[in-house]
């Protein structure tokens, strides 16, 4: 009996990779395309706004144009910078309360079905009332100045903060619950480990809207009850026709807000990004 000999088995011969030729030096990456999209579409809404006044000769009392404007934001460059950073603290401050006052208010809110229900039809009617009506209230019990700005500010960024945490919170399922019930957890420790972590995308959700009102709220308290900011910039601009410069001023604080949006936003993929998975900015799904 002979042991017979192992076979060997002849190397494939695979031919090789070819190389993917490199992109045309024209060539743009997606990405990029992503990335310059808006500053495109905003130097393109500059361009038209730019023909459109030139086109139909508008005066600058109507309609000034992109390069009218910016020449007065040069000309009142110093007065604009003053305003806009009294704007901006005025807005921080009460949008800081805001989150405070409004993340502590949703999850008491959100955590008890008998607190949701007695005083959520309270909240809405409040948050219903105009803030330009409660100004002049403000003046007479604080005087001109910044606080009126900062409780308008905080009056009307606190409210969509403090529904979508409330929301957040409350709609963690029953089932879940009383599977933690079960297993020995209070509910506190449901609250700060479940409850909270599903809020945190209703939460960032809710500052990128309410950062945007907040400087709303700043500019009517200025344009009423303030010596300084932004919104008296543009009343004293307007009442001298000073039309340029009042449109200088709606595009620093459009600036300001963008650039808060933007903020909130990097915060945001940075600690939530496990609720936006296989979006952009996000991870990738699990297997894809």
């Amino acid at each position: 009996m002979t042991i017979a000999e192992p076979r060997t088995q002849k190397a494939e011969t695979r031919p090789l990779a070819r190389r993917k030729p490199a992109p045309p030096w024209w060539a743009v990456s997606p990405r990029t395309i992503e990335r310059a999209l808006p500053w495109i579409v905003v130097i393109g809404l500059f361009v038209v706004w730019e023909a459109v006044v030139h086109l139909f000769a508008l005066p600058r009392f109507v309609l000034p144009a992109p390069s009218v404007i910016f020449e007065a934001m040069w000309q009142w460059r110093v007065p604009l910078v003053e305003n806009a950073w009294q704007t901006l603290f005025t807005t921080v401050l009460g949008f800081g309360l805001a989150i405070v006052f409004g993340l502590v208010t949703g999850v008491l809110i959100g955590s008890s079905s008998l607190i949701y229900n007695g005083f959520y039809p309270v909240l809405i009617g409040f948050n219903s009332i105009p803030k330009v009506a409660v100004v002049p209230i403000l003046v007479i019990w604080f005087g001109i100045g910044t606080v009126p700005a900062v409780i308008t500010a905080f009056l009307i960024s606190f409210f969509p903060i403090l529904v979508n945490v409330a929301t957040g919170i409350a709609t963690v399922e029953p089932e879940l619950r009383d599977v933690l019930r079960a297993l020995g957890a209070k509910r506190l420790d449901i609250i700060t480990k479940v409850g909270l972590p599903r809020a945190m995308p209703y939460f960032f959700a809710s500052l990128k809207i309410a950062i945007t009102v907040a400087f709303v709220g700043s500019i009517i308290a200025e344009t009423v009850a303030s010596n300084k900011g932004i919104g008296h910039l543009m009343v004293v601009a307007s009442s001298r026709f000073e039309v340029p410069l009042v449109f200088a001023g709606l595009l620093v604080t459009a600036f300001m807000g963008v650039s808060m949006y933007v903020l909130a936003t990097t915060i945001e993929r940075r600690m939530t990004g496990w609720a936006t998975r296989g979006m952009n900015g996000g991870m990738a799904p699990p297997g894809g």
